[in-house]
């Protein structure tokens, strides 16, 4: 396209903003709202975001990082350990105990333990045991301390003066003040730079004229004549446009849709259930040992308000469970054979896993046949990675009918999986303590074999005790492991990034 047919096309913002980048040369979008005339920043750079698409003009960007304390009272106060480092060496001859840093006053008791740890950081001192105290003795470099600031503390006094940008603070001295707690802020600021290119330079040097414009004919302006005064904007049809996006549902609500309509379809009963439950219903009732390695702080979120759940309505399940985890009560197992604590279970956690909902269904429904399913957020301990979350969805599901076998179980798993577009799962043995057989069900995913979940059928101490006599196939599968495999994920926590580029881009089927 023609300089000339280019110019035409122009607004009367991206005039303005190339005729002050004539004058400036390359300047900041302040800069340029300054010498445009334009009334505010946003519409300099909305112009200059259009010339970047017409080639017009080039914008640079950069992050600039910049630093500022969080809490100048406590920054104005000495370092922990520069308090330690006095108080050892005016009082103590330059070797003490944490006894002694406790009676001079001088530190919280909280500080202590950070001075000390500061001190051996810095090399400042060695701290030993002698006998049942923990002794600090000043080294060469502590003693030379005494006479001069660190880099860290250095910094602290500029930043009290006011913000400091990245390029004039030493990275090893910001990070070390970025290890203490509530100490310094970090901000980033983007710092744009703009400037013509060689055609901006070309369309500018025609001379702009910037008119009143209009972008439609109304009927005001033809009625009046006032048509004939203004500068009617011509169109590129060929020029950018972005692309408009509706409002649309969530994937992972796509795929909540998807598996519930596939167990409704199938004749299932939705359950839903609490997030906060006891561990008689969350692991006693399912025949889980109370000293399963499961029940630890380390896999399981327990609760301090309320501690307790009051089980006084589930007397006569309460006395079944009971026996079966010390005898095996009518079941013909010999339970877990150690005395079982009312207390213990009755100790109120979240929920580790839906099953929990079955479990309760199962106890009100004694009478077969009966399906029932549910997809719900369960609650684990865990450490997070690419595989795992500490809170994440489950699908729960139970059958039970006369002649419910282990056949059945595997072709329900199958076809779920089928219906929701992997027609090849892996299935090979597993355990869990309330079901016998057990499987795992696994999937192809990144190379490797993935857990989805297990399965299995109840074993008698746990349908005994509810009072039924059929065999329930139950399972629990990973709902956010599936959607990794549907959508090519390779880290289960990109799921829940609020990324907007990649919800616009996901199918909606």
């Amino acid at each position: 396209m023609a300089e000339k047919d280019i110019a035409e096309q122009l607004s009367g913002l991206e005039k303005k903003v190339l005729k002050a980048l004539q004058e400036l040369g390359k300047a900041s979008p302040e800069d340029i709202l300054r010498r445009s005339g334009l009334n505010q920043l946003v519409e300099v750079m909305n112009a200059s975001s259009w010339l970047q698409a017409k080639g017009l003009v080039s914008i640079d960007e950069r992050i600039v990082k910049s630093y500022a304390l969080k809490n100048q009272d406590i920054a104005r106060k000495p370092l922990p350990e520069r308090v330690a480092l006095e108080v050892l060496a005016e009082h103590h001859g330059g070797k003490g105990s944490m006894a002694d840093l406790k009676k001079s006053g001088k530190l919280k008791n909280g500080e202590i333990s950070i001075a000390l740890g500061w001190m051996r950081r810095k090399g400042w001192g060695d701290i030993t045991k002698e006998g049942k105290d923990t002794v600090i003795s000043l080294t060469q470099k502590g003693r030379e301390a005494l006479t001069q600031r660190e880099g860290d503390e250095l910094l602290i006094e500029k930043l009290l003066e006011g913000v400091i940008e990245e390029a004039d603070a030493e990275r090893d001295v910001v990070e070390t003040l970025r290890q203490r707690k509530d100490f310094l802020n970090e901000r980033h600021t983007t710092v744009r730079t703009i400037s013509m290119t060689e055609l901006g330079q070309r369309v500018a040097a025609l001379g702009l004229e910037v008119k009143e414009e209009v972008g439609q004919l109304t009927p005001e302006l033809i009625q009046s004549g006032r048509w004939r005064e203004v500068d009617i904007r011509k169109y590129d049809v060929k020029a950018f446009a972005p692309t408009l996006h509706g409002g649309r549902k969530h994937p992972l609500t796509i795929q909540l849709e998807k598996v519930r309509s596939i167990f409704l379809n199938m004749g299932f009963t939705e359950l839903r259930g609490e997030f906060v439950e006891s561990a008689f219903w969350n692991m006693d009732v399912l025949f889980t040992a109370q000293d399963h390695p499961a029940r630890e702080l380390q896999d399981t979120f327990y609760i301090k308000h309320p501690e307790r759940i009051d089980l006084s309505k589930d007397e006569e399940l309460l006395e079944k469970v009971k026996q079966v985890h010390e005898n095996g009560w009518t079941t013909g197992s010999t339970g877990w054979r150690y005395k079982w604590s009312r207390h213990e279970a009755e100790r109120a956690l979240l929920r580790t896993h839906t099953t929990v909902n079955s479990a309760r269904y199962i106890a009100e429904h004694p009478n077969p046949p009966f399906k029932a399913f549910c997809v719900g957020r369960i609650f684990r301990s865990e450490a997070m990675d690419s595989t795992h979350l500490p809170e994440f969805t489950q699908i729960e599901g139970i059958v039970c009918e006369k002649g419910a076998n282990f056949d059945m179980l595997c072709g329900l798993l199958k076809e779920f999986y089928r219906q929701m577009g992997i027609p090849k799962i892996r299935i090979r043995p597993g355990y869990f303590p309330y079901t016998e057989p057990s499987l795992e069900v696994d999937i192809l995913w990144n190379g490797q074999w993935m857990e989805l979940g297990g399965a299995g059928i109840f074993r008698p101490e746990v349908t005994g005790p509810l009072g039924v006599k059929e065999p329930v196939l139950a399972w629990g599968l990973g709902f956010e492991r599936l959607a990794m495999l549907r959508w090519g994920l390779k880290d289960i926590r990109d799921i829940y990034i609020s990324d907007v580029d990649w919800l616009k881009s996901m199918p909606q089927v």
